[in-house]
């Protein structure tokens, strides 16, 4: 499968002064012309020292600072946007009702006609669980829930009247071989993943090998991956790459310079 080049920003609430200046942020995007715009499904902004191995290093300390939620968010961008999809970078099973979140992402794909990406994971920032109520648990009863709950989604989507205006494309992030990778090749239409480029080529033909024992074709699945500079960018799409995602955040007032970039060698390409 053929596919062009997109590029998607998370565009992040936490730190925001007010709701109006990351609504104003996810409008300009749709202005600039980005592909995807997510936001993220934390109840409290994570902060991080960096990304190793695909895996959040989180800071000592974990602030408490503004922060909104992201679904109710979606509902408004659906309305508020034209042209791009949206979703989030991604929605945590651990404190969504299964059943449910399917019926809340068919509506909000309704609401915008037929631009949801439905994004999912297993969760892992314990202060998003325990801070709201919910059991964290272990990476395994993590998991268990994810697989289950997935499952549950699709059978949801199936039964729903009406449907989602399209098949929703299922976005699971992640690269752990015993879990991540089972699900993304069994469910996943979008795979995102943060590897140096050697190691993500090893998982991106483990997927397809893990897709062929489920029936599908892992070309059929999307490769995702943070842009981080055009030179790493051209050798990851050379290795499949099609979904480039960087972030807006309001540490920087939402600066849009380096998405402009991000675009401008989009379209160049």
């Amino acid at each position: 499968m053929t596919r062009s080049v997109r590029v998607a920003v998370q565009i992040q609430p936490g730190g925001a002064p007010d709701y109006r200046s990351w609504r104003d942020a996810v409008l300009a995007a749709d202005d600039l012309g980005v592909d995807v715009i997510f936001g993220y499904d934390h109840f409290h902004r994570p902060a991080m020292e960096a990304i190793v191995d695909g895996k959040p290093v989180l800071s000592d300390e974990q602030p408490d600072v503004a922060n909104f939620e992201g679904w109710t968010a979606l509902a408004s961008w659906g309305e508020i946007t034209s042209n791009a999809d949206i979703g989030l970078l991604v929605t945590g099973v651990g404190y969504r009702n299964a059943d449910l979140l399917a019926d809340m992402a068919r509506t909000v794909d309704h609401i915008s006609g037929g631009r949801l990406i439905l994004g999912l994971g297993a969760g892992w920032y314990e202060k998003d669980y325990t801070t709201y109520g919910y059991d964290f648990g272990t990476f395994g009863s993590r998991f268990d829930l994810f697989d289950e709950s997935l499952i549950r989604i699709e059978n949801r989507l199936a039964a729903l009247i009406p449907p989602p205006v399209r098949k929703l494309p299922i976005l699971i992030g992640g690269t752990g071989p015993k879990r991540s990778l089972p699900a993304v090749a069994r469910h996943a239409d979008i795979w995102h993943a943060f590897q140096d480029l050697d190691a993500f080529r090893r998982s991106s033909d483990r997927v397809d090998e893990l897709a062929a024992t489920f029936g599908r074709n892992g070309a059929d699945i999307e490769r995702s991956t943070l842009w981080q500079n055009a030179h790493s960018a051209d050798a990851f799409r050379e290795a499949g790459v099609t979904l480039f995602q960087t972030e807006l955040t309001s540490d920087d007032g939402y600066d849009l310079a380096p998405l402009k970039q991000v675009l401008t060698w989009r379209d160049n390409g």
